[in-house]
Parts: structure tokens; C-alpha cells; sequence
């Protein structure tokens, strides 16, 4: 078993470190001696493969600079009302809600399932207001919401609904991809995903209409983009329709893309195998562990977080961290639930306990090394790290 000594001259295992291989970095080299490094041919190329892989036409997806830009343009395009609600949840990185706040509407909470961590349906159902308008679902750490009574609520009560999947890019609910459910899905491509570009997002959408005010709306709202106004073709005009964003990929970022995604599913076998040897090596340890895959879902397998209740761990969550660095094994907070932040406690007066279930899953969690880089003696080495901190 390893200990704080012993540790010392061990390589830092960086948490959510990507795998690049040398098809990415040729890909890059590539484009930049093409000397077309923004929005182009690569941009082009990495949409229609994952339309392909999301079983979408290549008009339902548009590739934009973050999942966050996703979000916001979804909200934009869905012309919903200003400061419309939108249900979203606790247990989310802030970006899930500021892409609300950014989009002129007002963000609502609904507390997680303490199983799942997914919001819950029926916490949905009891925070519908006559000014409700959208939910925001995230499907948290690669498990799929539960999309069935999720959309139940949708038609009922006719609502949009935008799927965070930022954790999700393979997951599927009832042999159906995640994304594919509500009027508009965004995916990341930050360094830590399962899709690693550094930064880069998609969104994808039911209407092709949609989608195409989308593109319009992520590039200032220019009928055009740089690829058709300076192409082969010769030179196009462009109006600007709308008053848009700067939120386009360019084809550098799509270069390691299109190389990520070719390998997504073995990528996603590793680290289904380091879930799994996790959680065999952690079933008789004090510790929360994830709930499994529900039946007829694929899990994503984004995160592999667990809980350290100090009643239960003898340490607490955050001397738990600091255990585990001082072995050289970098870990994450995913996350603190949403109305533990500043900003929103003084501008919507958000108390953590109106959410209980999200604040005392915030205030336990802990995320574990899962990237397909780790070797078998990384996760060896993440496993003796955790059993040392808890017992």
C-alpha cells in the first residue's frame, strides 16, 4: 500500500488528463500547413461524422467553440420569451445555468435523484410555474436522465427541452443517444471529455431550421461564414441578420476531433474497464460508490465519482482530496451544487439546503482519475491511494 512517503517520487497523475495519439497531432500539422486554421473543410468534416455517429443528418449539428455556447444558442434559437423560466439542475457545473442567465431567461432549480444524481422528474413536475418554458437536463457524470418522464412533463405542461451532454457524447436511454430526446442537445469537447479538443462544443437539434439559424447565430449573425466568403469560389457577400455571437469552431480544434471521435468507443471499452475494477476494488470500502448503469442505457462512463461521508469514512471530504494529492493523484469536485456559490445566493437568494439532496452529494463528492490514458498501474496506484485515505 502506498503512503505519503513513498509517493514522492511517483509522477503526478494529472486528473482528466486526454489521450492523444498521432493521428490528432499529424491532423493538426496538416491543417496548419494548409494555412486554413478557422471555420473550414475540417470543421465540415468533424459535423458530419458526428451527425453520423449521433444517427443525425448532417444539417441537425453545428460545431461551435464549448458546450456552454451550445446551451446559450439553444436558448436563442428556441425563441423562448424573456425571463422565462428554465428548469435546470443543482448538481451541474455553473455553465448549465449561466447559459440561462445569458440567454435573458431565469433559471429555476430541481433537486437530483440521491441514486442517480440526475435531476429528478418529479422535482421538475412540483417547480412548473405558469412562466415556466424549458428543462435543462444534464445528463450527469455519462448516465442518461430519465428522458421518458422527463418528456412526459415537456408535452404536458409544452415546454422545450435542451439536453446538457456535456458527459454524454456516448450515452444512450432505451436504445436512444442522448441529445436526441428534446428540441436541442449540446456536447463538449473541453480537455477532460470523452471527446478531447481542448476546447470545442456541438449542438445538435430535431429542427434542421433550427440548427441553420443556429450556425447563423454562433457567427455574429453573418448569413455566410469565413469558409463560403473566401472559398475557391471566389469572394461572397454576407449580411448579418441577426445580432449574433462569436462561438464558431475553427478547423484547428476540429483536426483532433475527427481523430477523437473515430476512436470514441474504444476509448469509451478502457475506461468501462477502470469503472469496473473500481468498483470491484471499492465494494467493501466506507465509501459511496455510483449507482450502475440503469437497464437498456448505455453510460458514458464520463465520471466515476464517489462519496466520503466523514461519519462513515473517518476523514472528510477535503482532507480526503488533500490525502489523495499528497499520493500524487489528482482528483476532482463534481461539483458543488450550484446554490453553494456567491453569485447566486445573492442574486436569486438560493439557499443549499432548499436542495439537499444536490448539497450533500456536492459536499461528499469526489471524482477518480477514468481517462482511457490511465495504464493498469496508474489505476492500481489510484486504488491504493483510496483505500489508504479511507482506512
Amino acid at each position: 500500500m502506498n503512503h505519503p512517503h513513498d509517493a514522492a517520487s511517483e509522477p503526478f497523475l494529472v486528473f482528466g488528463s486526454p489521450l492523444i495519439e498521432q493521428a490528432e497531432i499529424d491532423e493538426v500539422v496538416a491543417c496548419m500547413q494548409s494555412s486554413w486554421l478557422g471555420t473550414g473543410p475540417r470543421v465540415a468534416q468533424f459535423e458530419r461524422d458526428f451527425a453520423a455517429y449521433q444517427h443525425l443528418q448532417p444539417t441537425q449539428v453545428a460545431a461551435l467553440n464549448s458546450c456552454t455556447a451550445a446551451l446559450h444558442v439553444s436558448m436563442v434559437a428556441a425563441d423562448l420569451p424573456p425571463v422565462s423560466e428554465v428548469i435546470t439542475t443543482p448538481m451541474t457545473f455553473c455553465a448549465s445555468v449561466n447559459a440561462i442567465i445569458h440567454a435573458g431567461l431565469t433559471p429555476v432549480l430541481a433537486d437530483v435523484d440521491p441514486a442517480t444524481q440526475c435531476i429528478d422528474p418529479a422535482a421538475i413536475e412540483a417547480a412548473v410555474t405558469p412562466r415556466t418554458r424549458a428543462i435543462l437536463p444534464v445528463h450527469f457524470a455519462g448516465r442518461a436522465c430519465e428522458m421518458d418522464a422527463i418528456m412526459a412533463i415537456a408535452r404536458k405542461h409544452d415546454l422545450k427541452v435542451i439536453e446538457d451532454c456535456a458527459h454524454a457524447i456516448e450515452t444512450t436511454y432505451h436504445g436512444r443517444k442522448a441529445g436526441t430526446f428534446g428540441d436541442f442537445g449540446g456536447f463538449s469537447f473541453y480537455a477532460t471529455k470523452n471527446v478531447a479538443t481542448g476546447e470545442g462544443g456541438m449542438i445538435i437539434g430535431r429542427d434542421e431550421a433550427h440548427i441553420a439559424r443556429a450556425k447563423v447565430l454562433a457567427l455574429h449573425g453573418m448569413s455566410k461564414d469565413a469558409w463560403h466568403r473566401f472559398g475557391d469560389e471566389g469572394y461572397k457577400h454576407y449580411q448579418v441578420v441577426e445580432a449574433g455571437f462569436k462561438y464558431n469552431m475553427m478547423d484547428l480544434v476540429a483536426a483532433i476531433g475527427i481523430h477523437q471521435l473515430a476512436r470514441v468507443e474504444r476509448n469509451w471499452q478502457r475506461r468501462e474497464a477502470i469503472w469496473k475494477r473500481y468498483m470491484d476494488a471499492f465494494t467493501e470500502l466506507p465509501i459511496g460508490l455510483p449507482a450502475p448503469p440503469a437497464p437498456d442505457t448505455k453510460h458514458a462512463y464520463h465520471l466515476f465519482t464517489i462519496r466520503v461521508d466523514e461519519t462513515r469514512c473517518g476523514i472528510a471530504r477535503d482532507a480526503f482530496l488533500d490525502a489523495m494529492n499528497a499520493r500524487r493523484i489528482g482528483t476532482g469536485v463534481h461539483y458543488l451544487a450550484i446554490p453553494e456559490h456567491p453569485y447566486y445566493q445573492e442574486h436569486y437568494g438560493w439557499k443549499p439546503e432548499h436542495w439537499p439532496n444536490a448539497t450533500r452529494i456536492g459536499r461528499q463528492t469526489v471524482s477518480l482519475p477514468l481517462s482511457p490514458k490511465l495504464t493498469d498501474g496508474d489505476v492500481e496506484r489510484v486504488i491504493d491511494a483510496v483505500r489508504a485515505s479511507v482506512s
